[in-house]
């Protein structure tokens, strides 16, 4: 007997006057709210002028679902929300309830500019920088300058440290990061860093043999190894635990949280940190 296949299929048209980033964030945080969908996105970003709004809109007719879209140009806004009437087509301006409420609390009426949030400012320029230094600090590279770091992560291996700085990087954090190794421990001029905030790693023991051996056999490596071994992974977990323990580290389980979960969880702590110093 066959089962049912009860996921519902929608078809997600995500119309952009920029890059579409935004709307993609804000669809893929809605579609989280929801178990068996599964969500066929259509992206149509750069949508300025009422010609190429048609074009994209004799598309959308062809593959009807929600539309939600991003756009400052009121003669495009209003084509688009007149056809999806026609069309039968529900649509929701994402940012409108947002940038509504910004512009009662500022008295200021929002400008109609597109895709400012792209513009290379100072920020952007941070954040490129933060991403070079990051990268040319990952596993332990370049500890000469790394009190030029906001933060320093450390753990044992496949604790997710490089993603997790990657992923801070791209918030605008320099971020180096170093494995601890047992047989290895870590130089004393690690925790006499001033400027970073370091911050420890550490997960379970079971996810952190699971995660090793998937490397293994994804390397083509034969998973028979101490690197997977539970007692020899047990006790590098506690070696960990100690060293930030005696040397006043925050620590973050990361066993069951995501990247982006962890990095909010890090963020916290820099603005925490930041906050009692400026209290000083």
């Amino acid at each position: 007997m066959e089962t049912p296949d009860l996921t519902t299929r929608l078809h997600l048209h995500l119309v952009s006057d920029s890059t579409g980033e935004t709307l993609e964030s804000v669809a893929k945080a809605g579609l989280a709210r929801f178990e068996g969908v599964e969500a066929i996105k259509h992206f149509w970003p750069m949508v300025r002028s009422e010609g190429h709004l048609e074009r994209v809109l004799d598309e959308v007719a062809k593959r009807p679902g929600l539309v939600l879209y991003t756009l400052v140009n009121g003669g495009v806004r209003n084509l688009l929300e007149s056809r999806c009437i026609a069309l039968g087509l529900p649509f929701v301006s994402a940012l409108d309830p947002t940038i509504n409420a910004l512009s009662l609390l500022l008295g200021q009426t929002a400008t109609t500019r597109p895709g400012r949030q792209h513009i290379m400012d100072a920020a952007y320029f941070r954040r490129v920088d933060a991403i070079n230094y990051t990268m040319a600090h990952d596993d332990g590279a370049g500890q000469d300058d790394w009190n030029e770091a906001d933060i320093v992560l450390i753990g044992v291996s496949r604790s997710s440290k490089t993603p997790t700085s990657i992923y801070l990087a791209n918030r605008g954090y320099k971020t180096a990061n170093m494995p601890i190794v047992t047989q290895s421990p870590p130089s004393p001029e690690l925790f006499r860093l001033t400027k970073p905030l370091l911050v420890g790693l550490t997960t379970s023991t079971d996810r952190l043999v699971a995660v090793r051996r998937n490397r293994l056999l994804t390397m083509g490596q034969t998973p028979d190894t101490d690197y997977v071994d539970n007692d020899v992974v047990a006790a590098e977990v506690a070696f960990a635990r100690r060293l930030f323990a005696d040397h006043d580290i925050p620590v973050i389980d990361v066993t069951r949280r995501s990247i982006e979960e962890t990095a909010a969880a890090i963020i916290n702590l820099v603005q925490a940190r930041e906050d009692q110093e400026g209290a000083k």
